[in-house]
């Protein structure tokens, strides 16, 4: 019974642990909810965390969970002005600290997404790139047609590159083939200096690829 009770307290304080991960990472969005939900998990299939849209929100805000449950909330993703494309988007853990943020770079993300991410102490730290413009292009043009829209998770897979500000890669996250386009992967491609540039990282990939999926 003791051991019952101990497994239950484990679960029941379960936290979000975006520092060492195990890459690749999968994201998979949930289907036929009204909120932009989607898991996140490591290479052995554990979950880390369960990240959800707030809803009919003038001001974009991200809520993420250590599971399904959503009984534990360890991030909020909140933008500092209301919904528009140029929007600062700031992550805080849940005792209220500043982790990060993230910024897309306004009319220069029209054509090609870009954004960039700015540490704890808002020092620029790395870019969010776009790999190549026309797919995304294709994939949104193709997926408004009916019936043809639904297979394009399978042909178009947009890619991004996470870098520093001198180059060096660090990260890619791609749509991975899928029906409806909702599985993505997190792929780790070069060194990161420390454990909180990967929570960083990731916190922006959150918050980016439910931009770009609004996009289209």
């Amino acid at each position: 019974m003791s051991e019952i009770l101990d497994n239950m307290s484990f679960f029941a304080h379960k936290n979000v642990d975006l520092k060492n991960l195990n890459y690749p990472l999968k994201l998979t969005f949930k289907i036929g909810t009204l909120s932009s939900d989607f898991v996140i998990e490591d290479s052995s299939s554990n979950t880390l965390a369960y990240v959800r849209q707030k809803l009919f929100k003038f001001i974009d805000e991200i809520q993420v969970f250590a599971d399904t449950s959503k009984q534990n909330l360890e991030f909020t993703i909140k933008a500092n002005k209301w919904i528009d494309f140029s929007a600062t988007y700031v992550f805080t853990d849940k005792y209220g600290n500043d982790k990060g943020r993230v910024a897309r770079r306004g009319w220069a993300s029209i054509w090609k997404a870009r954004y960039d991410v700015y540490d704890q102490n808002h020092q620029l730290a790395f870019h969010i790139m776009e790999e190549n413009a026309w797919t995304k292009v294709m994939d949104g043009l193709f997926s408004d047609i009916p019936v043809l829209g639904m297979f394009t998770g399978y042909v178009f897979n947009p890619k991004y590159i996470v870098g520093r500000p001198d180059g060096t890669k660090v990260m890619r996250l791609k749509k991975d083939p899928s029906f409806f386009g909702r599985k993505f992967t997190v792929e780790k491609i070069g060194d990161t200096h420390n454990a909180s540039e990967d929570e960083c990282i990731v916190l922006s990939l959150m918050m980016m690829i439910l931009l770009e999926r609004r996009r289209g």
